[in-house]
């Protein structure tokens, strides 16, 4: 039996993180039936419900300590942890974790991350020193490798994959169905979502796409819905778009869980999005999508499956988002071979990833 640790940003309600978890644990025990998990978690109790997996206290560092000495190995990841654009702090907690396994004599796998920006030269630097002593990385497009590169991190084996969320399976559409009802949203057509977020407190996008919404609402008699993908700041800021618009919309003022997500997304005819995992749930329940730039891993996504961003949260413009809507809207109808294409490409290199982890703990079974 193998004990596996994975930390990550897990225990915030952020839909997207605990999507990638429960498709890291999905695939991980597809391929490993008697594998244990410990996820280290902001929120251990929820954790274990929601995942049906044990966990340990983001900062309680002799609980860490406990499972890791007895783990075979340390998963770092998904997301994009390794980065000092939102936080400082963060990069450096989970260095240290990632460092705390290694002086233990464990193995470590940065798994399906998103690396960078790394900007400061301190970061740089432990960067480079904690990069170069894991086993094995994992990440999740070719801009996280050229990162990587630049971070001068070339010791370990690099593979470029995919974001864990695209292993998941899809969900049933029913359970989306009866959360729309409640919101007079069963049965519209067409739907149209958008996951927006909030990013500095800016302006300037939320009020385009408070006119796009309204725009798209009358030329394509579309029901606006918005979903939140971290609860409750994406609602708040859901309030506050549909305060600037002039024709009604839904806003989904509840947590949601993965599946619930999903079912919602596959409910769709297009989605909108500030988020990246609510892209990659549209790309697993087949839905047209639009992004909208406010990192560079939104831009990696969308240059996978062969499309591009609309603008970024400074440069969007209502007309822009028009153009690309009328570009899709033939879409919905399910003609999108060649995205539907790279998407099952990507799906079969997000199961690399847990294969790859699997492979890991062998190899370091055999050497003891």
């Amino acid at each position: 039996m193998s004990e596996i640790v994975i930390s990550g940003y897990y225990g915030f309600a952020n839909a997207g993180d605990e999507a990638m978890l429960a498709a890291m644990i999905e695939v991980l025990t597809d391929l490993d039936a008697g594998v244990n998990i410990t996820v280290i978690s902001g929120n251990p109790a929820e954790t274990r419900q929601k995942h049906g997996v044990a966990a340990v206290y983001r900062l309680n560092y002799p609980e860490i300590t406990r499972v890791l000495a007895k783990c075979d190995l340390l998963i770092s990841g998904g997301g994009s942890l390794l980065q000092d654009v939102t936080s400082n702090r963060s990069l450096y907690y989970y260095l240290s974790i990632m460092l705390l396994a290694k002086q233990l004599g464990k193995p470590v796998m940065l798994y399906a991350q998103g690396i960078g920006p790394v900007c400061g030269s301190l970061a740089k630097g432990a960067m480079r020193y904690i990069g170069n002593m894991v086993d094995l990385i994992t990440v999740r497009d070719e801009g996280s490798r050229d990162e990587l590169k630049r971070l001068q991190v070339t010791k370990p084996r690099i593979y470029v994959t995919a974001d864990p969320v695209l292993a998941i399976h899809p969900v049933d559409k029913q359970i989306g169905r009866a959360i729309l009802r409640k919101h007079d949203c069963e049965g519209a057509s067409p739907l149209v979502g958008i996951a927006a977020r909030e990013w500095k407190d800016w302006s300037h996008y939320k009020q385009v796409l408070a006119q796009a919404a309204d725009r798209i609402a009358a030329e394509f008699g579309a029901r606006i819905v918005y979903l939140p993908m971290q609860f409750p700041e994406d609602a708040a800021v859901a309030r506050k778009i549909a305060r600037r618009s002039r024709q009604p919309a839904a806003l989904l003022n509840e947590e949601y869980t993965t599946s619930e997500l999903l079912s919602l997304v596959g409910n769709l005819d297009m989605l909108i999005s500030i988020r990246l995992h609510a892209l990659i749930f549209a790309g697993v329940m087949h839905v047209p999508m639009i992004g909208i730039s406010y990192d560079p891993k939104i831009d990696r996504f969308l240059e996978s499956v062969g499309d591009c961003r609309v603008g970024t949260l400074k440069s969007v413009t209502a007309d822009r988002l028009l153009t690309k809507v009328r570009q899709l809207w033939p879409t919905i109808n399910g003609a999108r071979q060649l995205q539907d294409e790279r998407l099952n490409a990507l799906r079969e290199k997000a199961f690399y990833n847990a294969e790859l982890a699997i492979e890991l703990i062998a190899a370091g079974k055999k050497q003891r």
